[in-house]
This record gives C-alpha cells, sequence and structure tokens, in this order.
C-alpha cells in the first residue's frame, strides 16, 4: 500500500466538521490536525470526538483520485488557489473514502456499503465505486445465494437508493436477485414492505422465478393486503392492482385456489379467467390433441421455468396436459417460428405412438434446451397427464432431477412407474402416496384382486428360503443405484413381489413408506428388510408386519441370511434396526409383547418411533435404548406414566409427543382418596421429565392430561403449534382461556369432550394469528354464534361436531363471512339446516376440497345438486340429511367433480332407497373409496329429532359397503360396525 506523496506536492488542508453530538466531547481544543500522510497511524475513535478535523492532504493525489477534487482544484474555481477546503459531508464516511483515497484497504459491509457508495459518487472516486459495484455483484451473484446473508430490509434500502440516484446497475442487480430468489423473498416479514415499482419490475422480470403460479398469487394477495391503505389514495389505485396481478399465469391456478378466489375483492376478475382457462383446458384431450396451439394466449399456459428453477409444483392442477407440459419445456421461437411450430404440431399427432421411442420426441429439443437446476417435480393429482410422457420429459429437460412426487394418481402402476423411471438416473426419492384404504389387514376381504396376496402360512424362523407363488416380472432391468427413498402410501397394488422387486432394483434404499399396503405380508416386508442393507428408515402402519420382520429387524447386519434368536445379546450392537432412524408400526397388531420388547432393546439411534394401537407394554419401554428421538407416537397403548417419564428421560430432544388414549397413564381406582393421592406424584415425575426437554413442537393427551399438566408444561409449549385433547383429558376452562398466552404459535387446536365457552373460541380466533386448524368435537358447555363473529383469514380447517346444534342459514352466512379461505369443512349435529344451506355453503367456499355433513337436518332432502359447485371437492361425507340423493348420484359426482377421490354415503339419504355403484369405471373417474352405509335400525331415519344436549342417541348397527379402486380393480368388502 503506497500513502507517501512527492516532497514537493502542494498540500491542501481540508476542514472538516463533526455535526454528530454523539461523536463529540467536551476537549480543551475544539480541532485536530491529522496528516494524510500517517494515514496508517490514524486514530479514528479519537479524531472523531473533535468538533473540527483537519486533514493535511496533496493536491495532486486528491486531484488523481477524485473528479470533485479535479474539478474544483484544478480549474477556475476561487477553491483553487486557497490552501484549505471545506467539506460538507458526514465526517466518518468521508474519513473512510480518504483513507481508500491514499491505498488503505476498506472492508465493505452491508453497513457501511450506502454510504462509501454514496460518497464515491458525490466525490467522484471512481476506484471506490468499482470496489462497491464489484462487491454488490458478488453478494446478489447467482451463485453466492443464501438466505441469512442479506435482508429484505437491506435490499429494499439498496433499491430505494439506486432508485433515488438513478442508478440502473443498482437496480438491475436487486431485481434480479429478488427475481431470481422470489421463493425466499415471499416468506420474509418485510415482503409487504416492498415498494409497488420494485414489485412490479420483479413480476415482470424474465429470471421470475417460483415453484408454481400458487406461490406467485398468494405473495401478490400478501401484499395487497398489507398495502391496502397505500393503494386506496391514488386514483389509480384498481389499475395498479391489475397491473401486478394480471402477470398471473391463471391457467395454471390448481383449481381449488380458482375457485376459493371468486370471493377475492382483488381476485374475483382474475379468478373467473383462471376457470375459464382452466375448464377449457379440461375438455382438451390428454393425448393427441392439437387444439392447444389454438389457444389465445399460448404464453399464460407455459409453466414459468428459468435457469434458476429448482423445484416444479404443479400438484392439484388435473388441467395439466402433455401438450401444456411440452409447451413450457421448448423455446419460446418453436412457438413463433412457423416450420418449428410444424415440427411440435407433428409431434403431438405422433402423441398415440410410444413417447419413449426417440424417433418420435424432436431430438434437437433436449439437445438444445435444458433446465439443468430443476431437482423436484410434483405432479400429484394432475390426473390428465400421460405418465409416460411426462417421465420422458422431465428425463430429457431435467437431468438433474432428485425428487418426483406423483400421489393420488391411480392411473400409475407402481412396479411400471418404476421401470419408466430407469432413464431418470438422478432421481433419489418418489412419492406416489394414495389415499389409504378402509380396509385394515385384521378385516377380512370378501373378494380381492390378483394383486391381494394371502398371507403366508409359518412355517420356520428362517424366512429366506419362502417364495410368494405369483406370476414374476420377466427380468429386473438395470438398477437405480441412485434411489434412497420410497413412499407407496396406501398403494393396494404393491405386493410381495413387488417389494421383491424393489429391494433388487434400488439397491441404495434408505427409507420407505409403505403404511397402509394391505397386499404385502409380513414375509414379504422381512424380505426387503432383509435384501436392503442399507435401508434405515421404514414406515410400515397398518401392514402385516409382524413376527417375521421382527426377526428381520433384529438379525444381524453379517448379512449370513441366519436370525439370532431373539434372546440373544451379543449381537444387539449390530443388528438391523441398531441404525435405524425411522420406525413406525402403528396398528401392526401382529407383533406380540416379547418381539416388542427385544426390538426396543436394539433400536439405538432411533429419531422417530410410531407404536401407537400396538401391544406396547411399560417393559418395552424401559427396554429402550435410545436417546435421539424427536418423534413418539404411543397413542392408544396400556402404558404408563412412569414408562413415558423413562423414556422422556432419555431423549431430551423430544419435539413431537403423541399419546391419545393412553387409559393407563395415570391409573384409576375406585377409591377415589387413593386415586387422588397417587396423581400428584405421577404427574410431578412425567412433569419433571417434560421439563427437561427441548420445547415441544405438538402434544396429542388424552386420559390424565388437566390443566395442572399444561400449567407444569407452560416453559415447553411457546413453540407449539399443535395441541390435541382426547377423551380422559380435562384442561378445564381457566386452561383453556390461557392457551393462547401459553402457546402463542399454535396452528391446530383439537378438543374433544372440553368444557369451553364463547370467551374460550373467542379468545383462540382473535389472539393465535397462526391458527389453521380449529377442531371442536363432542364439546360441553354453552356456545352461541358470538364465538365466530370475527375475522379468521388464516384458517383452513374447521370442525363443529355436536357443538352447535342452534346453527341456521343466517349462522352459516356470518361463518362464511369471517372464515373466506376454508379448505375443509365439518358439521356434525346440526339440525336447524336445511335444503338452503348447501347453496350457502358452496357461495361462501366455493373452493372447498372436503366436506362432511351429518344429522344436519333435511340439507339434501332436495339432492345435493349445489355441491357440483364445489368442483375442487376431494373428499365429501353425507349421512343423514335427507332422503334426497338421487340414484345416479355417485356416478354424477364423479364426473362433475375431477377431482373427487373419496365419497362416502348413506342408503338414508337415497331418494330411490338405494344408489348405482360403478363397477368398471375406476379409469374414467378419479375416486378411489366409496362407503355405502345401510342402518340395521329404523331408529336411525334421517327425521328423528335431534338429542336433547348431553343425550347420546342409542348405537346402531351399521352395515357399510366399502369399494377401494386401486392402480389396476376393484376391492370389495362388507364392514360391520356399531355407531
Amino acid at each position: 500500500m503506497e500513502v507517501s506523496d512527492d516532497v514537493d506536492d502542494e498540500h491542501v488542508i481540508l476542514l472538516c466538521t463533526n455535526t454528530d453530538p454523539i461523536e463529540t466531547t467536551e476537549t480543551l481544543n475544539d480541532e485536530i490536525l491529522v496528516s494524510a500522510t500517517d494515514v496508517l497511524a490514524w486514530d479514528l475513535p479519537t479524531t472523531l470526538t473533535f468538533p473540527t478535523i483537519k486533514v493535511q492532504t496533496h493536491r495532486n493525489r486528491l486531484i488523481e483520485r477524485s473528479l470533485y477534487f479535479r474539478g474544483l482544484l484544478s480549474r477556475s474555481f476561487s477553491e483553487s488557489c486557497l490552501g484549505s477546503v471545506t467539506i460538507n459531508w458526514n465526517v466518518r464516511e468521508f474519513m473512510q473514502i480518504l483513507k481508500h483515497m491514499y491505498g488503505c484497504v476498506l472492508d465493505i459491509t452491508l453497513d457501511n456499503f450506502l454510504p462509501l457508495y454514496e460518497g464515491a459518487l458525490y466525490f467522484g472516486v471512481e476506484t471506490l465505486l468499482l470496489k462497491c459495484e464489484t462487491w454488490l455483484s458478488e453478494l446478489l451473484s447467482p451463485k453466492r445465494f443464501q438466505s441469512t446473508q442479506i435482508q429484505m430490509e437491506d435490499l429494499i434500502q439498496i433499491w430505494e437508493f439506486g432508485s433515488d440516484c438513478a442508478s440502473d446497475f443498482i437496480l438491475h442487480l436487486c431485481m434480479g436477485y429478488l427475481a431470481r430468489n422470489f421463493m425466499w423473498a415471499k416468506h420474509s416479514k418485510s415482503f409487504g414492505k416492498l415498494p409497488y415499482d420494485l414489485l412490479l419490475s420483479l413480476v415482470k422480470h424474465p429470471h421470475l422465478t417460483v415453484d408454481s403460479e400458487l406461490h406467485l398469487s398468494d405473495a401478490l394477495l400478501l401484499w395487497l393486503e398489507s398495502n391496502t391503505e397505500n393503494l386506496e389514495r391514488p386514483s389509480k389505485s384498481e389499475e395498479n392492482c391489475y397491473e401486478v396481478l394480471k402477470q398471473i399465469r391463471v391457467g395454471l391456478l390448481p383449481l381449488w385456489f380458482a375457485l376459493g378466489k371468486r370471493n377475492s375483492f382483488y381476485f374475483r376478475q382474475l379468478a373467473e379467467e383462471s376457470l375459464d382457462s382452466i375448464f377449457r383446458l379440461l375438455n382438451i384431450a390428454p393425448m393427441g390433441s392439437i387444439d392447444t396451439f389454438e389457444y389465445s394466449d399460448l404464453h399464460h399456459l407455459r409453466i414459468r421455468l428459468t435457469e434458476y428453477s429448482k423445484k416444479v409444483d404443479l400438484s392439484g392442477c388435473p388441467q395439466i396436459t402433455s401438450t401444456v407440459l411440452l409447451l413450457s419445456l421448448i423455446p419460446q421461437s418453436y412457438l413463433t417460428d412457423p416450420m418449428e411450430k410444424n415440427i411440435i404440431k407433428q409431434f403431438f399427432i405422433n402423441c398415440g405412438h410410444p413417447i419413449r421411442d426417440k424417433s418420435v420426441f424432436p431430438l434437437e429439443l433436449s439437445e438444445t434446451f435444458t433446465f439443468e437446476a430443476v431437482q423436484e417435480v410434483d405432479i400429484s393429482k394432475c390426473r390428465n397427464l400421460i405418465i409416460e410422457h411426462a417421465v420422458d420429459c422431465f428425463c430429457k429437460f431435467f437431468p438433474s432431477l432428485r425428487i418426483l412426487k406423483a400421489a393420488h394418481l391411480l392411473n400409475i402402476g407402481t412396479i411400471s412407474f418404476l421401470q419408466l423411471l430407469e432413464k431418470c438416473t438422478m432421481v433419489c426419492e418418489i412419492d406416489l402416496t394414495v389415499d389409504i384404504t378402509p380396509l385394515i389387514p385384521a378385516v377380512t376381504v370378501a373378494s380381492s384382486s390378483r394383486a391381494m396376496i394371502p398371507l403366508v402360512p409359518e412355517k420356520s424362523s428362517s424366512v429366506n428360503h419362502i417364495a410368494v407363488q405369483i406370476m414374476p416380472y420377466n427380468e429386473f432391468g438395470p438398477p437405480l443405484s441412485n434411489v434412497t427413498k420410497l413412499t407407496f402410501e396406501g398403494r393396494t397394488d404393491v405386493s410381495d413381489l413387488g417389494l421383491q422387486y424393489i429391494s433388487k432394483l434400488c439397491v441404495s434404499l434408505r427409507h420407505l413408506n409403505i403404511k397402509g399396503c394391505i397386499s404385502v405380508t409380513d414375509i414379504g416386508i422381512s424380505d426387503l428388510i432383509s435384501t436392503c442393507k442399507k435401508l434405515n428408515s421404514i414406515v410400515v402402519c397398518d401392514t402385516s408386519f409382524g413376527i417375521y420382520s421382527v426377526q428381520a429387524l433384529c438379525s444381524a447386519i453379517s448379512g449370513s441370511g441366519n436370525f439370532p434368536s431373539l434372546h440373544s445379546r451379543d449381537k444387539r450392537l449390530k443388528s438391523v434396526v441398531s441404525n435405524f432412524e425411522t420406525l413406525h408400526m402403528g396398528g401392526c397388531r401382529g407383533i406380540s409383547e416379547s418381539s416388542l420388547l427385544e426390538l426396543m432393546s436394539q433400536a439405538q439411534v432411533l429419531k422417530s418411533l410410531c407404536l401407537r394401537w400396538t401391544d406396547l407394554v411399560d417393559q418395552a419401554l424401559y427396554n429402550f435404548v435410545g436417546s435421539s428421538l424427536e418423534m413418539l407416537d404411543v397413542s392408544d397403548t396400556k402404558i404408563s406414566g412412569a414408562a413415558l417419564a423413562h423414556i422422556i428421560h432419555g431423549n431430551p430432544s423430544l419435539k413431537c409427543l403423541r399419546a391419545r388414549g393412553c387409559q393407563n397413564l395415570f391409573p384409576g381406582n375406585n377409591c377415589i382418596e387413593k386415586r387422588k393421592s397417587s396423581f400428584p406424584s405421577l404427574h410431578e415425575k412425567l412433569h419433571a421429565e417434560l421439563g427437561k426437554m427441548c420445547r415441544l413442537e405438538e402434544i396429542e393427551f388424552g386420559w390424565g392430561f388437566s390443566s395442572f399438566s399444561l400449567s407444569a408444561l407452560e416453559p415447553l409449549l411457546m413453540s407449539l403449534k399443535t395441541i390435541n385433547i382426547s377423551l380422559g383429558g380435562t384442561l378445564g376452562e381457566d386452561a383453556l382461556k390461557q392457551l393462547p398466552a401459553i402457546c402463542p404459535l399454535l396452528e391446530t387446536i383439537i378438543l374433544h369432550f372440553q368444557v369451553i365457552s364463547d370467551m374460550i373460541v373467542m379468545n383462540f380466533v382473535t389472539s393465535l394469528k397462526y391458527l389453521q386448524v380449529l377442531a371442536l368435537c363432542y364439546c360441553f358447555g354453552d356456545i352461541s354464534m358470538s364465538s365466530f363473529k370475527f375475522p379468521m383469514q388464516n384458517l383452513r380447517k374447521l370442525r363443529l361436531e355436536r357443538i352447535t346444534p342452534w346453527m341456521t342459514n343466517d349462522d352459516l352466512v356470518v361463518l362464511a363471512q369471517n372464515c373466506r379461505n376454508l379448505l375443509e369443512l365439518s358439521l356434525l349435529g346440526c339440525p336447524l339446516l336445511d335444503p338452503d344451506s348447501l347453496q350457502i355453503i358452496t357461495c361462501g367456499w366455493p373452493g372447498l376440497v372436503s366436506i362432511h355433513l351429518e344429522d344436519c337436518g333435511e340439507v339434501t332432502a332436495n339432492g345435493a345438486s349445489a355441491l357440483l359447485d364445489c368442483k375442487a371437492l376431494e373428499d365429501i361425507l353425507l349421512r343423514h340429511n335427507g332422503p334426497g340423493l338421487p340414484r345416479n348420484f355417485i356416478c354424477y359426482a364423479a364426473s362433475e367433480m375431477r377431482l373427487l377421490r373419496k365419497l362416502s354415503l348413506d342408503i338414508c339419504d337415497a331418494s330411490e332407497g338405494d344408489f348405482d355403484i360403478p363397477n368398471q369405471y375406476a379409469d374414467k373417474y378419479f375416486l378411489s373409496t366409496l362407503k355405502i352405509a345401510r342402518c340395521k335400525s329404523q331408529r336411525c331415519a334421517f327425521n328423528l329429532p335431534a338429542p336433547a344436549p348431553g343425550v347420546h342417541r342409542r348405537s346402531v348397527h351399521v352395515e357399510t359397503l366399502v369399494l377401494v379402486w386401486n392402480s389396476r380393480d376393484l376391492i370389495r368388502t362388507v364392514v360391520k360396525e356399531r355407531l
């Protein structure tokens, strides 16, 4: 660093006045003289305490390094011949600029960037300007994005500075950074503070990168709500709103979102445009159609993809077809150039041929235009998308694809889908979740598809030699060596042979979710556990997981194939389960107590453990050797409070604790005094252990949980997001009133059999700003419509079951006005509702995805055609609401509601005494589960008066026909239950 100047160089004194009162102190002298020659020895903290600071500098140095001083000291200004110059600038900032002019190294940070840049502009220090611009370019570079590196407030401040000083360089950098990282920006608390001009520039920016148009719409609506007052002042506020919102590609919004925004003040017009576009696309054939090319605005049909896109989320968009997908993946020029457009048209004509044939796909597209950054794609519920076409496109255009989600698609065969992915060599996570069938392994299935495999009879403790007698696949394809996580939840087409195929194909498999896969057997699961050497997480809830699978988990990792004795101790530290992080086996009734004891004694590093509704006993928890649990579910088991306290003591990182339905958690006794005396010690022991934990995020309790429990756990509940109190828990009115203060971050409240009041509910809805789910079921107390006369814009799910017998149509209107964004509604026991209620519901909540109405007066006495306006419905339950449903209701509803998956009805509501049941329409409809209940008692007739508060209708026998469609066949069963 060079700081010396020629000895003959003329000196100039720069007079700086310190106007900052914080920096100045009383001294004997009012000024100090420092020399620029000694810049390295400057003591700035001391120097800045003087009111006047004189800096002896060199004229030539100032002229060479600063345009300001060049014009001032070398031209005809009066100051050019003076020996001193007065500087009217912040002293601290100017001294830093002066240090830079004398060659000192400056560290630029977010705190000093703007002062240095502004000073460099004013004094014309080009080297400092270049240094600042280089620093900002690196900070906002696409390769250096870190959400913690720069805050939204800083970006806004920098952009406003660039706007004030007309710096296109700064403006373009800020806009580019925010456009590329829009998903990060929308979650910032300061997103609503974005200036209108900046927001408009962002949504028009060619690099605007969002996961979906839904995320963009949510962000813009949030911004508009935060700036309502500011936008009302200008005369063109409505035009400004529309100018921003019209950048949304409305044809690509999820159906439920477009329907739900029909009542939005800002989005009403665009919602209608979106629905018009969606319904037009739904009428276009998914394969071999070129009608899409005649669409008025192809640009708004193109999925928003940039070179920075990492995730593509198309979930919930039934209008997405192969045509729309490909239109989004090809360059814009292909849609404007006549010759290239003809090539694409010809391709769509040929779509009837196997798309995996390379001769069909325009080869030049995949060679010249790919999106290297895309790592995740979600096509869940895209029922009109031809899967073969989609996978082929993903393999060609997204070479770095890691995660593929295709949930709730019945037209996908699990194994055939894996075979399709042989080209996508980088894929490591696959999700093919469907609704879990109401059937469980314990239920006898009257008839089933060939995919249903009978349980293999027990033969011996060795399972390796037992083969499943099913027609084998022709051959195994090349291994999907990168696949580490598979989610097949609810898939009834997954059989033992499928598991065998998976274990051979996915050699690196670490996580497998087959929850509710009722076609697999205990032996099939055990074979997979023994074969997949890297497996460390498995979810097998509600399957036939049993003794053989436990033996496989407890076997040594040696790979010898022989299981050790269940009482062997020498190999426990090296057993298969000793490396497991996730083990969910809730509802698996085939596990004996002794098996659980052995399993718990070897699970050392588990982070997530689900044992709900198993034969879990205290000793199994005492045997548990792990210390890393973050989630524990022991609901509906026989464990005691002491055993639960023991496992909590050894796992201080627990965040989620579920213990509903545990009647032995605190002992009951006929002797009241004895019972009372035992309660405090047990409570204190359990609460003492809970008090040593990190903060809880989710709790579910029933028996034994009280206001004392809530008070004792108060320090741990500040981060609680979900609370579920069921039968046996008694929080009390005072504790429920305090709940919002104790748990201010609550998002979900589920209360069963609690004493509630208007004051409690009003406190919930007015104090909990993050509340999204509210379920009040079978609660006692006196509440009225006053509880719901407050805006609840964040509420998404509402369940009011047996607590609002007074509800009328007028009350429904008020509820719809205050809970505008509901997606799921459940009303049980509202006898005053009538046929007009359905119209109120569909007009108030057109975007509903789930509706349950039971014992609601005469809601369906004139039919349920009004429900068809809620075309995004996925789940409908109608029971004992009036005998007005036509015979063809099932087929008609499934054809009109393109996303309907679950439908539950009651013969009592059939106008002709029965319903037509579809047999061969699994491919035509999206319906996956149909339940039809038939009451055995005439006392269940819909027109019975509602029981008095606190009086329950007597049990009746119900026979329910359950129809379940999987990807190939129809499964039927008849289930008898008591209501």
